[in-house]
């Protein structure tokens, strides 16, 4: 295996002198794995589907090399078990690998014991495949919210010091908009910290602005405009993520699937890649791992204060 490689544009603690370092996930999921085609495609066909992850993910390597960024990438157990390969070759480059559980079954439909076997073989899978200790996870779908009292619990039991799983808005599929809008400590005494995905404010409201199928069908100047809001007036690190699909115009088409859900799985894949390399090269990026640690710093200071 090649050496690891420290991250790119971010040194170790995250500093760029003066710019604030955002962070850039990769949820690593294929085409057929989305909740939006989870009625039409059985979880039992999945092995007999195009595979197109793995040339995905290598091409949003290749554009994160030659933006010189690190990034954070959530992958799941299935798809680390068929391409052990591509996990190495992802911390080989200097980036972070995470858990995005097992198969894709969100959380809040699940039972804790459940929940502790999916994170638990997903994690094992991972380590398995890149040799490295896996500390981070990001429910799929942004799960994490006011069902699921217990799933922080299980994370800090298991181990994880940081999670990624809360969208702190109203959305038709997910969200907890009562979460805080930026770094906590849910398990009030124990250090796992909860990074939400962003969000902008906007006439006293909260906009969904941390990436996937919006960023995809807005226009990029809203993406510009806030994550601007949330470094500038709000002078905090913005969490922006997307998926390895969402760079495929030439993935499969599912006809049978709702048509609400081919829009907005299908909207604008033919620009996903430009809009990406203009928002890499426009803002400072780095690593998960390491705004958990600087923020577990920030919060622990504030305790004290």
């Amino acid at each position: 295996m090649n050496a690891v490689k420290l991250p790119l544009r971010a040194e170790v603690d995250g500093d760029l002198g003066s710019a604030i370092v955002n962070v850039i996930s990769v949820d690593v999921e294929d085409w057929f794995q989305v909740g939006a085609f989870a009625s039409v495609i059985e979880r039992d066909d999945w092995g007999s589907l195009s595979d197109r992850v793995d040339r995905n993910v290598r091409e949003i390597l290749d554009l994160f090399d030659a933006a010189e960024v690190s990034a954070t990438f959530f992958a799941l157990g299935w798809v680390a078990g068929r391409h052990g390969g591509l996990m190495r070759e992802i911390v080989a480059r200097g980036h972070e690998l995470a858990s995005h559980g097992w198969d894709h079954g969100r959380v809040f439909r699940m039972e804790r014991k459940a929940f502790a076997e999916d994170i638990s073989r997903a994690r094992k899978v991972l380590e398995d495949a890149a040799g490295v200790p896996i500390r981070g996870y990001r429910a799929p779908s942004f799960s994490i919210d006011r069902r699921t009292p217990w799933a922080f619990m299980e994370l800090a039991e298991q181990g994880y010091t940081y999670s990624s799983s809360v969208a702190p808005v109203s959305h038709d599929h997910y969200g907890w908009a009562e979460a805080p809008r930026f770094a906590f400590r849910p398990l009030p005494g124990l250090p796992l910290i909860e990074l939400p995905v962003t969000t902008a404010m906007f006439a006293g409201k909260r906009l969904a602005a941390g990436g996937g199928g919006f960023f995809r069908v807005i226009p990029y100047s809203f993406t510009r405009w806030a994550i601007r809001q949330v470094n500038g007036t709000e002078n905090r690190p913005a969490i922006f993520y997307f998926h390895p699909w969402e760079i495929d115009p030439g993935q499969p088409r599912v006809a049978g699937a709702p048509l609400k859900s081919r829009l907005r799985h299908y909207t604008n894949l033919d620009k996903m890649a430009g809009k990406l390399r203009q928002l890499v090269g426009e803002f400072a990026w780095g690593r998960m791992d390491l705004l958990a640690h600087r923020e577990a710093a920030r919060l622990d200071s504030e305790a004290l204060v």
